[in-house]
């Protein structure tokens, strides 16, 4: 029988190593793996690549993982939002690598690795230093360079709702890089709100098929959300925002 779940979130990041290369999904706050990655400072590798799209976010999730000093390098498209210190610091002081991708060429980098695409030619970024050393050829009289895939060993992702075989549906914006970093890992780990029973998924609503999937953890719904809103985390000034108490009447719900 076919069978996805974990039990808990460390079971769910079992297996992360010193130095492996790890992608975690989420623009920003949406689609944010949270729990995952708290697991994930809590197992203790370090060393590690990260390949997300920013650099974290005030700090919490990503933005926690590096002030714990357990990444050597990221490779991502936005660095520097206004809630990105712990980033910023660790890079002034020269404690972490940074790898800037545009984001389309970082798209398409962790898609040609879950497609087996060995590599392929955009004009994006050349004439610049991040086209330096690259292979270059002429297409329509237009310089391009040559990206290489980004393959990762794990990948850490949210996802809405799964069924026990890791088939899964995401919640509109939060979707964002999950899809195709579930393709380019050896191991994909995903975190849902809910694991729901067979047949539960409309078809032709899957995202991602749960081929491309090895854990699935049920969270619950994700801390900073209440059915759906914003509630939790922090805000862009890194100021918490705590989710209101439940009334007598939702705790009898």
């Amino acid at each position: 029988m076919i069978d996805k779940r974990v039990a808990s979130t460390a079971d769910a990041v079992e297996g992360v190593r010193d130095g492996d290369t790890v992608m975690i999904g989420g623009f920003g706050r949406a689609g944010q793996p949270v729990e995952l990655i708290d697991a994930l400072i809590e197992q203790g590798a370090s060393e590690l690549t990260i390949v997300n799209n920013n650099a974290g976010n005030g700090d919490h999730g990503l933005a926690a993982l590096l002030d714990r000093g357990r990444v050597r390098k990221i490779i991502c498209s936005f660095p520097r939002q206004s809630d990105s210190w712990v980033f910023d610091r660790l890079y002034r002081a020269g404690e972490l690598e940074l790898e800037l991708v545009p984001q389309g060429n970082l798209a398409e980098r962790i898609r040609a690795a879950g497609a087996g695409i060995g590599g392929f030619y955009t004009p994006t970024g050349v004439g610049t230093t991040l086209a330096e050393g690259k292979e270059t050829r002429e297409f329509d009289g237009r310089t391009h360079a040559l990206e290489l895939p980004i393959h990762a060993d794990f990948a850490l992702v949210s996802a809405y709702r799964a069924d026990r075989w890791g088939n899964l549906v995401y919640r509109e914006t939060a979707r964002n890089f999950g899809p195709i970093m579930c393709t380019a890992a050896r191991t994909t780990v995903v975190q849902v709100d809910a694991v729901v029973e067979l047949g539960d998924l409309d078809p032709e609503a899957v995202v991602t098929p749960g081929l491309f999937v090895d854990r699935v953890v049920e969270t619950g719904e994700r801390r900073w959300l209440r059915d759906g809103a914003f509630v939790g985390g922090v805000d862009l000034a890194g100021s918490p925002l705590v989710p209101d108490e439940p009334s007598d009447e939702e705790d009898a719900a």
